[in-house]
């Protein structure tokens, strides 16, 4: 494949491990192999079980290969889970010469994330919001500008040391080098919101089987990141309690009848449920599975809801929420979205890509399709390849570059 680069993305999640893969030829991405295999070794995002992970891992890796008809050495890994945290910060300094240079930008970065952080989590994303020179905001590159005071407003993303080491191995234990871990909902942003939407302000809602992940963008950057644990799986559950059905019968049951709105269901429907341990079939009305998942999901975009009136951003969300994942896909979300959340509201799929373009039209692999995105932007920055050693070993070997440039 000459004058072709290969990128791959790594969608590590709780219901499905799904690998993509994509050339990418000048600003072109052609999607060319997809790969997709059932998650058992994750709970809510989190490793809890590495050789399952590892495992689902090589299957969907393999599957992709095959499609694309190629080796796959290295992907651009998801990370998600209740552990991640995002927070905003603001730094100063003095410029040194006559005008921004890039590393003036670099110093007010590191100004800006020379933050406390507890010793168990660690650094996933800087992520620059904006600049401001003399008092003059809403810079966005303000290399080879003139000015005597530059500041920069950044959101940090963290997450446990642990929860990404186990990601990292995981992935090496498969045979494959991490380029970088990338948060999910900022991979979904890459894929299903336009350039305008970002700009204006959009709540990205990534619904997956184990959390709901939140980013909210305004100017064209991330303003706040919220994961919410809550996702698929607990709707399976609430089916499976509700109709007194196995987990693999009431997730069955939620792809083939669920709906999130009860008035969608008309009062004759019914809905055929297998016994377990050898009892008879039961069949019962479809209007019960809309009052058991109704309620659930309204809980959900409840929560949502508060968290961005609690990070005082309902004024910068103008142009509304776009819903995405695997979740999304269950019959009324939309409008359970738009009545809790009282935004206009719309499902998310991926856009912006070539090639097997109806494959992956689907919002489950926004996150995958998304860290393909990702990865052709940054391919540049992230070089650094992982053998189970700690990610964060990054760090000490960028310090090292910077007393050789000083010596």
């Amino acid at each position: 494949m000459q004058g072709h680069e290969l990128i791959v993305g790594l969608d590590i999640g709780t219901t499905k491990i799904c690998a993509v893969v994509a050339e990418a030829t000048g600003r072109d991405l052609n999607i060319i192999g997809i790969g997709s295999h059932p998650s058992v070794g994750l709970r809510k995002g989190v490793v809890v079980n590495i050789e399952s992970t590892v495992d689902s891992i090589k299957k969907a890796v393999e599957e992709a290969e095959l499609m694309a008809g190629c080796e796959i050495s290295s992907v651009y890994a998801g990370i998600a889970g209740g552990h991640i945290t995002g927070f905003n910060s603001h730094g100063i300094i003095a410029v040194k010469g006559a005008e921004i240079t890039e590393q003036d930008v670099e110093r007010a970065i590191d100004a800006a994330r020379a933050v406390a952080i507890p010793m168990d989590r660690e650094v996933i994303h800087v992520l620059p919001q904006e600049f401001i020179v003399d008092e003059e905001p809403g810079i966005q590159n303000p290399v080879g500008m003139t000015g005597v005071r530059l500041e920069t407003k950044i959101h940090i993303v963290t997450g446990a040391v642990a929860s990404a080491h186990n990601i990292v191995k995981c992935t090496n234990r498969a045979g494959l080098d991490v380029c970088d871990i990338v948060l999910e909902s900022l991979a979904s942003g890459e894929s299903v919101l336009t350039s305008e939407e970002k700009d204006v302000g959009t709540a990205l809602l990534d619904m997956g089987g184990g959390t709901t992940d939140l980013a909210i963008f305004n100017k064209n950057n991330i303003r706040h990141t919220f994961v919410l644990a809550l996702g698929g799986n607990n709707l399976t559950n609430d089916i499976s309690i509700g109709l007194r059905a196995s987990k693999t019968e009431a997730e069955k049951i939620k792809k083939k009848y669920g709906s999130c709105v009860s008035d969608h269901i008309t009062a004759d429907e019914t809905i055929e449920i297998s016994g377990m341990g050898g009892r008879k079939p039961r069949k019962l009305p479809r209007q019960i599975l809309g009052e058991i998942l109704e309620p659930r999901m309204e809980e959900m975009f409840s929560l949502i809801k508060r968290e961005i009136q609690r990070a005082g951003m309902e004024n910068l969300v103008t142009s509304g929420a776009v819903i995405t994942g695997g979740t999304a896909l269950l019959d009324g979300v939309v409008e359970v979205a738009e009545s809790v959340l009282n935004l206009p509201t719309r499902l998310g799929r991926p856009r912006g890509i070539s090639g097997l373009v109806d494959v992956v039209n689907n919002p489950m692999y926004a996150t995958a399709v998304g860290l393909v995105i990702f990865g052709a932007k940054n391919r540049s920055q992230s070089k650094f390849r992982i053998r189970d050693s700690n990610i964060f070993n990054k760090l000490t070997g960028r310090m090292k570059k910077w007393f050789q440039d000083i010596i």
